[in-house]
């Protein structure tokens, strides 16, 4: 039984995507709930899985853009001649035709399966590359080639098979593309001194939403400087105890979430968004935290941040910088925040202005920390200093209300005591 291998439904708003990755080679043996592709859309990369065991025929090459439903590959479920009791009783070995004899070359005689797959499918086997040990023709060869004899299965060693032989893909307009993605769609003015290569659903969809804030919103950004030497002493002193009641370790991020939350509740106008005329005041707190992938920026969002704990908030981050890593972003995840922080200090970044994440009206940028000297107290000392930076939409937030915002987070910070107490 041939079974198809689609392209999964992804969300509404998704229709297509680039087929960027294949897991498994054409004429390969999967397992039901194997990976078997990476699909790139606008929104998030997903993994497409097996839904039987099988010899599987890739009819898609990589880096081909193809529509939700399209089946990009079949997979051959049929059960191995181990599983399976034979319908008819197997002919003795002097029934073999001539035609279907194996001939010089093959490094052993065919299996009764295949000798008997011969007399039924007048198949020779000898026409057939073997996947097998030592290029030996299996029962799945045979199954393969009955059910498409016009594609062979791939020979596992270049002297197995002719050159025309070769596995190849029911594709018109191109074979399987090499193990980079990005090399099946590079453009033909390609040279040695310049390649040039087509935009990935995601980097375009990115480019777009930034064109669009610059366009559509009035941004602003006010800035400020952040002593972290409360939080930087309160990780020290706490953090073995931390992370073993609760097996995760104290970072800075969730306190940057939790003073976050307290400033919005101070500063209601930040947590809002623009829909038309029409201002949306929102009154829950689920925070989009920016994190950075291969495949460009995704914005995973942390939910009712208001009634987590700073334990339940890392172990949220943690998961999500997981599932970033592995492709694994849903789109549940990335949608519905009220407000985002992005930190460019993990790459270095001493002072940047971040961009809105649409429609929120709001974003937080924390940057590098450094030892720098201030003035405290009327003398000169030395401070692990951070600046920050809010951007804001300057259509529904005023600048009193932008600086009250980032002076709530900077005293949070400074004074952690303020989010035990919401002061």
């Amino acid at each position: 039984m041939s079974l198809p291998v689609k392209i999964p439904p992804l969300g509404e708003s998704i229709a297509s995507g680039i087929l960027a990755k294949w897991h498994v080679a054409n004429g390969a043996t999967v397992k039901k709930g194997q990976a078997l592709f990476e699909l790139e859309t606008d929104k998030i990369t997903s993994e497409g899985t097996a839904e039987a065991d099988g010899v599987i025929t890739l009819t898609i090459a990589e880096g081909t853009e193809v529509k939700i439903g399209a089946v990009v590959a079949t997979i051959d479920a049929k059960p191995e001649s181990g599983d399976r009791k034979p319908e008819t009783p197997a002919a003795p070995p002097t029934s073999v035709p001539t035609s279907v004899s194996p001939v010089s070359g093959l490094p052993s005689p065919v299996s009764p399966a295949v000798r008997r797959l011969a007399e039924e499918t007048k198949i020779d086997p000898a026409t057939v590359p073997g996947t097998g040990k030592a290029g030996r023709v299996t029962k799945g060869d045979m199954l393969a080639a009955a059910e498409k004899p016009a594609v062979p299965a791939p020979a596992p060693l270049p002297t197995a098979a002719p050159a025309s032989a070769q596995s190849k893909i029911e594709n018109p307009k191109s074979e399987i593309a090499p193990s980079n993605p990005q090399s099946a769609i590079r453009d033909p003015q390609s040279s040695a001194r310049q390649t040039r290569r087509k935009m990935t659903p995601l980097r375009a969809k990115i480019a777009e939403r930034l064109v669009q804030v610059k366009n559509q919103t009035a941004m602003l950004t006010t800035f400020n400087e952040v002593d972290m030497s409360a939080v930087r002493d309160l990780r020290a002193r706490y953090q073995d105890d931390f992370t073993k009641r609760h097996g995760v370790k104290l970072g800075f991020m969730s306190l940057f979430v939790k003073a976050a939350v307290h400033a919005l509740r101070e500063v209601p106008a930040v947590n809002a968004s623009l829909d038309g005329d029409t201002i949306v005041q929102n009154s829950f707190f689920d925070v989009g935290v920016a994190v950075s992938t291969d495949r460009g920026l995704m914005v995973p969002v942390l939910r009712d941040c208001d009634t987590k704990s700073l334990a339940e908030i890392e172990k949220d981050i943690a998961a999500y910088a997981v599932k970033a890593r592995e492709g694994k972003i849903a789109l549940d995840d990335l949608t519905g925040g009220v407000f985002t922080i992005t930190n460019g200090g993990t790459f270095g970044s001493l002072l940047s202005t971040p961009i809105l994440n649409p429609p929120q009206c709001g974003i937080l940028g924390m940057h590098a920390i450094n030892d720098r000297p201030i003035a405290l107290n009327g003398q000169v000392v030395i401070r692990p200093m951070m600046y920050l930076a809010l951007s804001y939409d300057h259509r529904l937030v005023d600048g009193k209300e932008a600086v009250t915002f980032l002076v709530k987070i900077k005293q949070a910070i400074e004074d952690p005591a303020r989010l035990l107490l919401g002061v």
